[in-house]
């Protein structure tokens, strides 16, 4: 069997915790920065799991994750 090809613009994204669960970056951090608050901004920094809807489909796409 082939091997799997790898969504590279996904592989940049998202990658996997040590008990396999998917973190990615929260969105709206890039620019437009200034009317932000501090708070928003600190917290937009963190990262966050994938929603367990959204899971299976980033999982395909990264098949060796």
């Amino acid at each position: 069997m082939p091997k799997l090809k790898t969504r590279k613009a996904a592989a940049k994204r998202f990658r996997a915790t040590g008990t396999g669960k998917i973190v990615r970056r929260k969105a709206g951090k890039s620019h437009l920065l200034e009317h932000k608050s501090s708070d928003k901004k600190r917290s937009m920094s963190k990262t966050t799991l994938v929603h367990e809807r959204d899971e299976l489909n980033v999982r395909l796409m990264l098949p060796y994750l």
